[in-house]
Parts: structure tokens; C-alpha cells; sequence
């Protein structure tokens, strides 16, 4: 049996993802989350992240050649944007009609994950 301890850093990285409502990497965690918890390092970070998805109060977030980030585990059914300026990862909410037309016959899709990449709209003003 595994027990995972409340401490003032773990609610500091919850604090972190709750307000922050969007997938974060670990070092916005640490940005966010030393607010909380002043003097929080980055090992401190890694390791509340790994108890959390161990909870699953987290889960990752996968993005084709970059690290994973973290969001609220739980969610509906959801795809990511991806900044490429500031390297930010928003939610989307919905999912496209017709997915499956794309899918070859005889195929069966299990799931799908979907990341639109581009310049969000903090980045886009001058």
C-alpha cells in the first residue's frame, strides 16, 4: 500500500494546477507554485508530480517531441493547443464531427488525441 503525505508543497503544486487551469510542464509548476510555497525547488516539484499521477489526480499530457505536461485528471473528453512562441499548451474544448471518416476501413479507432499548433493569442499582439 502506498501513502503519499499532504504537505504544504503538495498542496502548493495543486494550488498551482487549479489556478492555472491548463496543462503545465513542471518548471510553470514551479513558477506557479512557489507563490505557495516559497523556496520549492525543481526535485520537490518532480517528485509531488509523480505522487499526483500516482493519486491520478494528474495525468499527462503527450506532445509529439517535447516533454509530457500535467493537467487535472478526470477531464471530459478534450484535445491541446500548443504555442509555438511561448511554448504555452491551452485546452480546447469539443472535438471535430467526422473524425472517423478519416479512419481506412476495417480499421477501429480506440482513441484519439489532438494538439493544434500555432501562435496563441497573448503571443499574436504586438
Amino acid at each position: 500500500m502506498s501513502f503519499s503525505r499532504n504537505t504544504r508543497q503538495r498542496d502548493a503544486v495543486r494550488q498551482a494546477f487549479e489556478q492555472s487551469d491548463r496543462p503545465l510542464s513542471p518548471e510553470e509548476v514551479l513558477s506557479l507554485a512557489s507563490e505557495f510555497a516559497p523556496g520549492l525547488g525543481i526535485a520537490t516539484v518532480y517528485r509531488n508530480l509523480k505522487g499526483l499521477l500516482a493519486e491520478d489526480w494528474l495525468a499527462p499530457v503527450a506532445l509529439v517531441g517535447d516533454a509530457p505536461r500535467y493537467e487535472r485528471s478526470g477531464k471530459h473528453h478534450h484535445h491541446h493547443f500548443h504555442c509555438s512562441r511561448c511554448d504555452k499548451v491551452y485546452e480546447l474544448e469539443g472535438c471535430p464531427e467526422g473524425i472517423n471518416r478519416l479512419v481506412p476501413r476495417g480499421f477501429k479507432v480506440e482513441a484519439h488525441h489532438l494538439v493544434l499548433n500555432g501562435t496563441c493569442r497573448s503571443c499574436v499582439r504586438p
